[in-house]
């Protein structure tokens, strides 16, 4: 790891840094380090004592839990721009309570949890700030459970696509799946012969067109409808 070299800017262009002041900024800064990841090399693993948490630069993040029999289950994919494991600093034993790995070669941020927790004990507008990003993932979070656990896996499928598109979008949309479609059926919790003979389905049905990991959505407003 190297000592990062990251503007203010960058920062701020996350809602968890977007309010601090130039000085609370400089603070988080003097922690921050610069991780280089190939692909398939882990970040961490679970169970991993955690005394940092990352934003994602370029490339693309796994996160994912193994079950008692071996079987994987991807949690979520990360996107340059979001930061994760955020939430582990607040808890009473720090420990990471998922793997990561790089679906393709990755740069990352590493931020201190003690430095970040001392800006919050500063600033109480910061700790809401911080309240209100990890409120609005625990409602994407419970939509997911609900999503898994009271759709079949065809409504998951195009529930997923719909949220993938420009949520302006009416019409017709590309949307680029972020990972390699055994990976998506995994986010999903369908096998992957399931979700290809799903694709196979809604392009029979003129809803979708599919090419490699694009995919053309014919009528966004038609598909919306699928879902109700």
């Amino acid at each position: 790891m190297d000592q990062a070299i990251i503007s203010d800017q960058e920062l701020r262009a996350h809602a968890l840094f977007n309010g601090l002041s130039d000085d609370q900024l400089a603070k988080i800064k003097e922690g921050i380090q610069l991780i280089q990841l190939a692909e398939g090399e882990h970040l961490f693993t679970q169970g991993q004592p955690a005394d940092r948490f990352f934003m994602l630069r370029r490339g693309q993040i796994k996160l994912y839990r193994l079950s008692p029999t071996g079987n994987e289950k991807v949690i979520e994919i990360i996107r340059p721009g979001q930061c994760f494991a955020e939430a582990v600093m607040f808890m009473d034993v720090q420990r990471f309570p998922v793997s990561s790995q790089a679906l393709v070669p990755a740069e990352l941020y590493a931020i201190n949890n003690r430095n970040f927790l001392s800006v919050l004990r500063e600033s109480v507008d910061t700790c809401f700030r911080v309240m209100a990003d990890m409120s609005v993932r625990l409602h994407h979070r419970l939509n997911e459970i609900d999503a898994l656990t009271l759709q079949n896996a065809t409504l998951r499928l195009v529930n997923y696509l719909v949220g993938q598109a420009p949520k302006d979008a009416e019409n017709e949309a590309e949307v680029s799946l972020p990972a390699a479609k055994n990976i998506i059926a995994s986010r999903l919790s369908v096998q992957p012969e399931t979700l290809s003979r799903i694709l196979h389905s809604l392009t029979d049905q003129g809803l979708i067109s599919v090419k490699g990991l694009s995919v053309q959505i014919h009528d966004v407003k038609k598909l919306r409808a699928y879902c109700e």
